[in-house]
């Protein structure tokens, strides 16, 4: 059962992608993603109740157990809001039935490479998976065609090569260090092995190491001043792989960081990891919540937004320790859910608008009260306001850090306000006010909208205990 399991997490998505290539019918395609994404979801949450031993290209633990899981959750989401946004595009004309066929394969690919990624034993497998997510969404950003699509897909390839490569020097500088200790060859590369014996390896390597790693997956995550690419493939790509892109690939690039993370803390002798994070984290946080101001386009602004909560996030796991890594995870989660419901959200509103701009959008609470008052709901979330999920995360990171380092938590803080008074300064202007821009009949797919934000409100009432313990246990895990 539990290589039947490991295989459907790799092997669904790889052969959907396959088949999709050669499906004709947009219909069918786009439900057959929905139900893809589907048994990928069952396969990754069966994961929990056995796990397979680790093996020399393939580990399952509680820290990837809760990227998987999360990571199969949103892509059956938004395979759901896809296929109506797809549809929509199809309609209109944006999209011919070719390109609909390559959406689809690549969403596929996509999910392979991400959950390949998060499985991965070997370091440098999982590079290599990273490096597949990286072109696919590529790819997928420049599927419009128009000069800005593809000018945002040649800037995302761009940098995103840059970092992938400085990721990988990293990986063989890791490599090097490990060989003299445990030898040459496959176990050099086992993460699992590797964890064990980096006590004793040369820590002027391990050092040289992790700052190539951070900031190479540090431009994947999106972290100022790394973060030039994600503005312009939000806007200029299709909504639902800004869902997955803020949602997803963010994370699989963070956590790719937090393995590297663990070596460094096995280490005494290494450079401590911790505060380059928190530095990285906070100028992330400051720089976006600042530029919030200054946008125009709402899907460039919610990428923003996505580089302020990444700061946040990444400086949790900065912070370290029990309490700031358990609100890490949680934020991140939330952050994850309530992020692509905006991004759903959105998307159905750019197409019943007819526009991304702001100043076109107004009166949205009027023209289309579901959908306004859907992206509130969703602004109140990621703003932090209690009751929802996202609050308390926040709260449980800026306690931590007063209570361990006051001088940084009035920057955090500064930082979190900065943008709360951005997001409802603009979104004031969107959902009130006189109506403005054309007002078409929306043809959205409120449920996973609905699903996410429910989510995010009952975790911000009530944490279930297993959850809790889960949670607790992957903090204990990161150090």
């Amino acid at each position: 059962m539990t290589f039947n399991a490991l295989a459907g997490v790799l092997g669904i998505p790889a052969l959907a992608a396959a088949l999709f290539a050669a499906l004709p019918n947009y219909r069918i395609a786009a439900r057959s993603n929905i139900a893809a994404t589907g048994l990928t979801l069952l396969c990754s949450m069966s994961l929990f109740f056995a796990k397979p031993p680790p093996g020399a290209y393939f580990l399952v633990d509680d820290l990837n157990g809760t990227f998987i899981v999360l990571t199969s959750f949103v892509g059956f989401t938004t395979s759901i809001f896809s296929a109506s946004y797809i549809g929509h595009e199809l309609e209109v004309g944006r999209l011919t039935p070719p390109f609909v066929r390559f959406y689809h394969a690549m969403y596929q690919v996509l999910m392979f490479a991400m959950n390949l990624a998060l499985i991965a034993n070997n370091i440098g497998l999982m590079w290599v998976a990273i490096e597949l997510a990286t072109l696919t969404t590529v790819m997928m950003v420049g599927i419009y065609r128009t000069h800005e699509a593809l000018e945002a897909a040649w800037k995302y390839f761009i940098l995103g090569s840059v970092g992938i490569a400085l990721a990988l020097f990293g990986t063989i500088l890791v490599y090097m260090a490990a060989r003299p200790v445990i030898g040459e060859g496959l176990d050099a590369m086992v993460w699992s092995v590797l964890v064990t014996r980096a006590g004793a390896f040369d820590p002027a390597l391990l050092d040289v190491a992790f700052v190539f790693l951070l900031l190479g997956y540090g431009t994947k995550i999106g972290l100022a001043p790394l973060h030039a690419w994600l503005p312009d493939a939000h806007a200029e790509g299709p909504t639902p792989i800004s869902a997955v892109l803020s949602g997803l690939l963010l994370n699989v690039a963070l956590y790719a960081l937090l393995r590297f993370k663990m070596l460094l803390a096995v280490n005494p002798a290494a450079i401590a990891p911790g505060p380059l994070m928190v530095t990285l984290g906070l100028v992330s946080l400051v720089f976006a919540a600042f530029m919030l101001y200054r946008r125009r386009d709402i899907k460039r602004m919610f990428a923003y937004s996505s580089i302020e909560h990444m700061g946040i996030i990444t400086f949790a796991f900065g912070m370290g320790g029990p309490l700031a890594n358990f609100a890490g995870l949680l934020h991140m989660t939330m952050h994850s859910l309530t992020k692509s419901a905006i991004f759903f959200a959105v998307g159905h509103v750019a197409q019943v608008k007819g526009t991304q701009r702001i100043a076109d959008m107004g009166g949205l609470t009027e023209t289309h009260p579901v959908l306004g008052w859907t992206l509130i709901l969703g602004v109140i979330a990621i703003a932090g306001l209690p009751p929802l999920g996202i609050f308390t995360s926040e709260f449980l990171v800026v306690s931590s850090t007063f209570a361990r380092a006051p001088a940084l938590a009035l920057v955090l803080v500064f930082g979190m306000l900065v943008g709360f008074a951005a997001l409802f300064l603009r979104l004031n202007s969107i959902a009130f006010g006189e109506a403005r821009g054309p007002s078409e009949k929306a043809k959205a797919s409120y449920l996973p909208m609905f699903a996410h934000l429910g989510l995010v409100l009952i975790a911000g009432v009530y944490l279930p205990p297993a959850l809790v313990g889960w949670f607790e246990t992957v903090a204990k895990l990161l150090g």
